[in-house]
């Protein structure tokens, strides 16, 4: 199951810059495509608006 970006999201960039799969959009508030996302939870881990959860 993929994670999601909800509105918390300030657009800091330190999820994409983890990201082993490049799933992360950037865009005002990021967007993670479910298609590549490989469910591996380290944008989770590293989010500091606590922006990112399953879906």
């Amino acid at each position: 199951m993929a994670h999601v970006i909800n509105d918390d999201c300030i657009a800091c960039g330190t999820c994409i810059d983890e990201c082993p799969a490049s799933a992360i959009l950037e865009g005002d508030i990021y967007k993670i495509d479910p298609e590549i996302c490989t469910d591996c939870g380290t944008c989770v881990d590293v989010c500091p608006s606590e922006a990112i959860g399953e879906i």
